[in-house]
């Protein structure tokens, strides 16, 4: 028999599978779009070939990755309808305008002004062309913003009142910036940076392999070393300030990220590793350092950590997920520190090109900022389980009044469409990194713009060119 608590896990499963491809793509372009503009206000203050070789060859993986975004982006915001109507009736008089102005003010940016990003060379200047990637590259900061302020305001709930079971705003700002928005919104927006900062040295690492010589390559490289040296330890300050927020304002979820069952009221130590058995309400196989935990999450050793057990079963989170994606989240940040910072000294030594092993490793590693972002994701919103908004609103009231039989259909043609689309998708996007940056180094001017507008050679050898000119000889 399928009974409500199935249909609960389905939509859960339908929502994660669907925001799971979602943030692969925003979390890659919010990065890539302020790389763009760096790459292009280079070229104009320098005039080097080499930066809008580089733009033009980013430029088309992020114009891919910003369809294939919008795409996934739709199917989410359509469950909001479909599995999850009573949220959307209870809380839309708080999230609605939130998600309103994300369109208003960042989707609507963004797609303006990417038609002249794409578009434009031949029809604007080098200067208002610039101005319209670094708008596009402030659009998706201020999606990112709207966003994060929605969901921020379901983990720590501000400026609303319930009557008659539904939320209602009383104070915007409080809404909008709620306790953990700020965290959250740094958190996630150097994750962005440092996600595509792991993509540039992943392709760069991988154009120098087959060509050690290659300026292109070798520029790239050198670039996103550098930027992850800073990046990765920036970001490192704002997860252990975002963990402290949520020592403050959610501890169940922290029990469960640090894999604490028995309250500390001081000393507590810092789990390493271990297997949670929520059955038996204990951890297998513990590797742990002594009295660290309070100094890390609280500031001192002095502080206070409570434990699950405080809590009845039915208000804790799945324990397990919760506790080892955090730990994919944080090793593979200590890999990226050790690319940045290793890449920065073999840089300063003039030795990168030659270390072919590190390059090796640069490359492997391209996939890892995603599966840290989506790590991430999975403590937050896992964490905050049993609530959709932390502590007011479960899931089980949340959710459509339909059957578990339509939401698993649906979820099995969403995995058929995606695994087709995205799979697309992705195809054409390793491809073009295998051809890696070609093309002249210069935009086509107007005259040859038009002259070969309309003529086979318009589309080149990299499929459709997204300067009106010429794609690549």
């Amino acid at each position: 028999m399928i009974d409500g608590n199935d249909m609960v896990f389905l939509a859960r499963l339908q929502f994660a599978f669907t925001i799971a491809f979602h943030i692969i793509f925003p979390s890659f372009t919010i990065g890539l779009a302020s790389y763009l503009a760096m790459l292009e206000g280079l070229w104009l203050k320098t005039r080097r070939d080499v930066y809008l070789k580089l733009y033009r060859f980013w430029v088309k993986i992020f114009a891919v990755s910003f369809g294939m975004g919008v795409v996934s982006g739709l199917v989410m915001s359509y469950q909001f309808g479909t599995n999850w109507s009573l949220f959307s009736e209870l809380t839309g008089n708080v999230l609605g305008p939130l998600l309103g102005y994300e369109v208003l003010t960042a989707f609507f940016l963004e797609a303006s002004f990417l038609g002249i990003m794409l578009f434009g060379w031949n029809k604007v200047g080098p200067r208002l062309h610039f101005t319209a990637t670094c708008i596009v590259a402030v659009g998706t900061l201020f999606s990112a913003f709207w966003i994060l302020a929605a969901n921020s305001w379901m983990q720590t709930p501000a400026g609303y009142e319930i009557i008659d079971g539904v939320f209602h705003a009383t104070d915007w700002i409080e809404v909008i910036f709620n306790p953990s928005f700020p965290y959250r919104f740094v958190h996630m927006v150097l994750a962005a940076y440092c996600t595509t900062g792991l993509v540039v040295a992943a392709v760069g690492g991988y154009l120098l392999l087959r060509d050690p010589e290659r300026e292109t390559a070798r520029v790239m490289t050198h670039m996103a070393l550098g930027f992850l040296a800073i990046m990765v330890p920036l970001q490192m300050i704002a997860g252990h300030e975002h963990g402290a927020n949520v020592y403050e304002h959610q501890p169940i979820k922290l029990a469960a990220m640090e894999g604490h069952w028995e309250t500390y009221d001081d000393n507590a130590p810092l789990l390493l590793v271990g297997f949670p058995d929520e059955e038996n309400e204990r951890n297998d196989f513990e590797i742990a350092v002594p009295k660290v935990g309070s100094l890390i999450v609280g500031g001192s050793f002095d502080s206070k950590i409570r434990g699950l057990k405080e809590w009845p079963v039915d208000e804790r989170p799945p324990v397990a997920t919760v506790f080892w994606s955090f730990r994919v989240m944080v090793g593979l940040g200590m890999l990226m520190l050790f690319i940045g910072l290793f890449g920065a000294l073999l840089m300063w030594r003039g030795h990168v090109q030659k270390q072919r092993w590190f390059l090796r490793l640069c490359m492997l590693s391209g996939p890892a900022g995603f599966v840290a972002v989506i790590s991430g994701w999975i403590v937050a919103e896992v964490g905050r389980q049993p609530y959709t908004v932390y502590g007011l609103l479960r899931t089980a009231d949340s959710v459509s009044p339909v059957t578990a039989g339509a939401v698993g259909t649906s979820l099995i043609v969403f995995v058929f469409v995606y695994t087709i689309v995205f799979g697309a998708g992705l195809y054409y996007i390793l491809q073009l990194i295998r051809r890696g940056p070609e093309g002249p180094a210069r935009p086509p001017s107007a005259a040859e713009g038009e002259a070969l507008r309309g003529t086979p050679l318009a589309l080149g050898r990299d499929g459709p060119e997204l300067f009106g000119g010429t794609a690549g000889k």
